[in-house]
């Protein structure tokens, strides 16, 4: 049975490779044909392939996630990406961890916004439709798992692949049918709800970009090349709306997963996504400026493009395996590259020569545009973001520029920045204030408030408000920096100006105030940058006086404070003390000291050793089972001011067998500020590793007569016969005693249970 869904799902990959190359063929049928009624049939059996096409895609979606649910890991994929301790929402992030499961994501969005398209632009279906259906078959083709031996061309990489198949290891050779007990489940940085639903955001943005660019190639196609615009303009707003939130739901994961304490880091997969959105931010803006004023045509056309092919170039970045150790996030190469390649090649070409053939036919106009004229001021803008795009575009690129100067003989060696985010935070910090500045600006032109000819006095009383502004925070946060103040004026600027605007906009009809909306937030944001990026401030300096490593560098050692368990230190206006490790009870959320909890021959699960009580509330009994999962490892740490508890954090670390140990933060958030503490992983040391032992000591005690143990007051409250050990066997003259100690400490008292074993 299991064997079976397999073979269900590889036949649904290979009907959708089918079904989509033949609804190309149907659909393009349709725009050749001449005659009305040829045309309607060809449109109709494209339809109907197009929603065979849907349920193939379906089918695989469907038969994938059954395998990885049910475990079934004599499936290469089950097996890598997925285990029996993960919760259902964690196995959805097991589907498109691997490369196949997110191909299958965005063909899932693509055919689902191909439907909409069907039934919604009757005109446009079927020249709209051919391009989907060619898209859809190369993304099918890039799951099918196909090897030609005559030629030795590999195909696709299935998700169907037994593992048996995929790996060489000697254990198959003598037993064909083994099957491991457990997969290695699910990276652990990716154990995080906005993995579940961040990766479906970013591929519907992705999915998106496609509609403006069928659009416009069908527009230059039956030479209607102004029409094109007024449908594609919707899906362009949406399509960069998604892919705008996609990317803020990333930048939130990494703030709360790893561990550099921000939300950007300019790595490479992550600029391949920034770009494109871009670019799209560019065309949305030209789209509406020809729609309005017609003008830009030319630039609209290149802009649209360009941006679907940086998302394919962008798909061959971070899946071809180009970016090596470049990236974090880039994806392993599966021996796609190649035809990843051809992908991204096939649509350039077509979209370049069909732009080339039809450009001297386009509508362009050539006359002077005025400094008050709107599109002036747009064209300015659009020019500061494709620039902006560009100087992060090109660095990025670094890896694949060596790889074509290799190809004729070139030895290129340009290696992306040392020093990432300060080499492109630099730069695109003044691009932002160009953008900001000339987009409030465009604000006042576009909507007529100024005119050649009129009063200024509205433009004179926003920079009036912005520069007053702007000197009030420039003194309060004491922000001394040239560039950082630039882009609080900047910010102030678009702000107030789209606010402005709003206002007008909003007493004369709401549903025109949309844009006016969106650039306040782009000039919040800009603030917001500003200071949660600008004014991060290390406050766990180390005031101890002591080296954490001598190998370590001097930063580290600076910036990050050495705690001992109980022994309170200060930092930040806080009183801050390390209370013991922790494990997590994953039903209900609590975190357990190691004393409350006894370990079971299950990694998984825990017996409760005492009741356990939380804030005068019996959480669980003693002899409860617990579920916990093994690999983390929570440090408690809490905050106090005034002798009050102000929080009390959660850091942990991860030891997985894939990837070593890894740490996570925990943050207490607020209006203001965040504290954001994690455990340096250099610090939390193996947790298998033997402690370093003090000289022996030998005391005489009486039961009931305090001691001392390295300062600590200790009883020995009592010694008693035992007649069973776990994991010993009695023989008939073996004698044991334990004796029970309680050690006083700080905050509690911790009991030691020795045992005194006699043999024979």
């Amino acid at each position: 049975m299991h064997y079976l869904i397999g073979n269900l799902g590889h036949l649904f990959i290979i009907l959708s490779v089918v079904t989509s190359a033949f609804t190309f063929f149907l659909y393009l049928r349709s725009v050749m044909s001449k005659d009305e009624l040829t045309k309607k049939q060809w449109l109709e059996n494209g339809r109907a392939g197009f929603y065979l096409h849907t349920l193939s895609v379906i089918g695989v979606i469907v038969c994938l996630y059954l395998i990885i649910y049910n475990h079934y890991f004599e499936y290469h994929y089950a097996y890598s990406h997925s285990s029996k301790s993960l919760p259902v929402y964690y196995m959805i992030s097991c589907f498109w961890e691997g490369q196949e499961g997110s191909f299958l994501l965005w063909m899932f969005w693509q055919a689902l916004l191909g439907i909409i398209l069907m039934r919604t632009q009757k005109e446009w279906e079927a020249p709209v439709m051919s391009i989907f259906a060619l898209v859809q078959a190369f993304l099918s083709s890039m799951i099918l798992g196909v090897v030609i031996p005559a030629i030795e061309i590999k195909i696709g990489s299935s998700p169907f692949i037994l593992l048996r198949e995929a790996m060489q290891d000697p254990i198959f050779a003598t037993n064909p049918d083994f099957i491991p007990a457990d997969g290695h489940g699910l990276n652990p940085l990716l154990q995080n709800y906005w993995m579940v639903i961040h990766p479906p955001t970013l591929f519907l943005g992705f999915a998106a970009t496609l509609i403006p660019f069928s659009f416009c190639l069908s527009g230059l196609y039956f030479k209607k090349y102004t029409e094109w615009i007024k449908p594609a303009l919707p899906w362009a707003l949406f399509g960069g709306t998604v892919l705008g939130i996609g990317i803020l739901m990333g930048g939130y994961w990494a703030y709360e997963t790893l561990s550099f304490g921000g939300y950007w880091n300019w790595d490479p997969v992550e600029n391949a996504v920034y770009v494109p959105w871009l670019i799209l931010v560019a065309a949305i803006h030209t789209m509406m400026l020809y729609k309005s004023k017609q003008r830009g045509l030319g630039i609209t056309i290149i802009l649209v493009v360009s941006v679907f092919l940086l998302i394919l170039y962008s798909t061959f970045l971070t899946r071809s395996g180009i970016l090596g150790d470049a990236s974090v996030h880039s994806f392993t190469d599966l021996g796609l590259s190649g035809q990843l390649l051809v992908y991204l090649l096939v649509f350039c070409a077509g979209a370049i020569l069909l732009i080339a053939v039809r450009w001297k036919q386009l509508p362009l106009k050539a006359d002077e545009i005025e400094t008050y004229a709107p599109e002036f001021w747009v064209f300015l803008g659009m020019a500061a973001l494709c620039l902006m795009g560009f100087q992060v575009l090109i660095p990025t690129s670094f890896p694949v520029i060596n790889k074509v100067l290799g190809l004729v003989g070139i030895n290129s060696t340009l290696a992306p920045p040392a020093d990432q985010i300060g080499f492109y935070s630099k730069l695109q910090l003044w691009f932002a204030v160009s953008v900001a500045l000339l987009s409030g600006l465009a604000q006042f032109f576009w909507w007529g408030k100024i005119k050649k000819g009129e009063s200024k006095k509205s433009l004179i009383t926003t920079v009036l408000i912005t520069l007053l502004l702007s000197v009030i925070i420039l003194n309060l946060a004491k922000i001394y920096r040239v560039d950082f103040a630039l882009l609080l004026v900047a910010g102030i600027f678009i702000s107030i100006s789209s606010g402005s605007v709003l206002i007008n906009l909003w007493k004369r009809n709401p549903k025109i105030s949309g844009g006016a909306i969106t650039h306040v937030g782009v000039g919040l944001m800009l603030i917001g940058i500003l200071f949660s990026s600008g004014y991060s401030t290390v406050v766990s300096l180390n005031n101890t006086g002591m080296l954490i490593s001598k190998s370590a560098s001097t930063e580290f050692n600076r910036d990050n404070l050495l705690l001992f368990i109980n022994e309170p230190r200060t930092m930040a206006g806080y009183d801050i003390e390390f209370r013991g490790e922790r494990v997590l009870e994953n039903d209900k959320g609590i975190y357990l000291k190691k004393s409350e909890v006894e370990l079971t021959d299950d990694p998984y699960k825990l017996i409760a050793s005492t009741d356990v009580i939380r804030k005068d509330e019996k959480k669980f009994s003693a002899g409860d089972t617990l579920s916990v999962n093994p690999e983390n490892t929570y440090y408690e740490i809490e905050l106090r001011q005034d002798n009050k508890i102000a929080t009390t954090l959660f850091p942990r670390i991860q030891l997985n067998p894939n990837m070593g140990m890894l740490s996570s933060p925990d943050i207490t958030r607020g209006l203001t500020k965040d504290l954001y503490t994690h455990v340096s992983a250099s610090t939390a040391g193996d947790q298998d590793a033997e402690p370093e032992w003090s000289e022996m000591e030998e005391q005489t005690v009486a039961a009931g007569e305090e001691f001392y143990v390295n300062d600590y007051v200790a009883v020995v409250e009592e010694v008693r016969p035992v007649q069973k050990i776990k994991g010993f066997e009695f023989s008939e003259n073996d004698v044991a005693a334990q004796a029970t100690i309680k050690v006083e400490g700080e905050h509690e008292s911790f009991y030691a249970r020795p045992i005194f074993l006699i043999r024979n």
